[in-house]
Parts: C-alpha cells; structure tokens; sequence
C-alpha cells in the first residue's frame, strides 16, 4: 500500500466494507443463512458512504466518534450516582411500604400485620 492508497484512509475503508457486504448480500439473497440476516442488518451503514463527499459531516462525525470515550466516562459516573441514590432509596424504604389490608393505619410493619390477621 502506497502513500495514496485507496483502503489507507478510513471512509475509503468503511466504504469498501459496505459495497462487499451489499455484494454479499446479493449473492447470497436465495440462501436462509444466519449470515444473510447478518448482511441485509448491514444496510443501515449505507448512508454512511455520503459522509465521505461532505467534510463538514465528516468532521461532526469524527468528532462524535472522538468524544465517545469521554461520553462512556460520564456514563459511568452517572450509573454510579443513580446507584448511590437506588442504595439510599432502598435503606430508607425497605420495608416501609407494605399494605396491611385489616386496618391500614394501625398496624405499620408486615410483621405486626400477619400476628394481628390470624
């Protein structure tokens, strides 16, 4: 491979992907394979080969793939504060909302509720 090779950029390369997996999927279109399947889901990367002509989508799009791993970092912090307050929410209410159907009002634990209904 040259220095101006076709397959040395990376849209040339996701383009050449999705012409071989559409020929693929055309060759292979009489058969009920799992693999078919697999190429006809491929379709959805098509309108991905005109990103290549326009270099402002081409430059949003790189940078949306650039940012993904501080985006996955955010998420994980997000997760962990979601689960400190599930962990909290648990500890406070655990328990404490249970429904005694004799009388609601008087007896408050499941406890008090099962001694008193038999």
């Amino acid at each position: 491979m040259d220095q101006y090779s076709y397959l040395r950029e990376t849209w040339n390369q996701l383009d050449f992907f999705i012409v071989w997996a559409s020929i693929a999927d055309m060759v292979l279109s009489g058969y009920d394979l799992a693999i078919v399947k697999i190429f006809r889901m491929l379709r959805v990367l098509r309108p991905l080969r005109v990103i290549k002509r326009n270099p402002e989508m081409k430059m949003v799009v790189s940078a949306l793939l650039e940012s993904m791993s501080h985006i996955f970092n955010v998420l994980i912090v997000v997760a962990i504060v979601y689960l400190i307050f599930a962990i909290i929410g648990v500890n406070l209410y655990g328990g404490k909302l249970q429904y005694c159907s004799i009388e609601m009002y008087h007896y408050h634990t499941e406890q008090e509720c099962e001694i008193n209904s038999g």
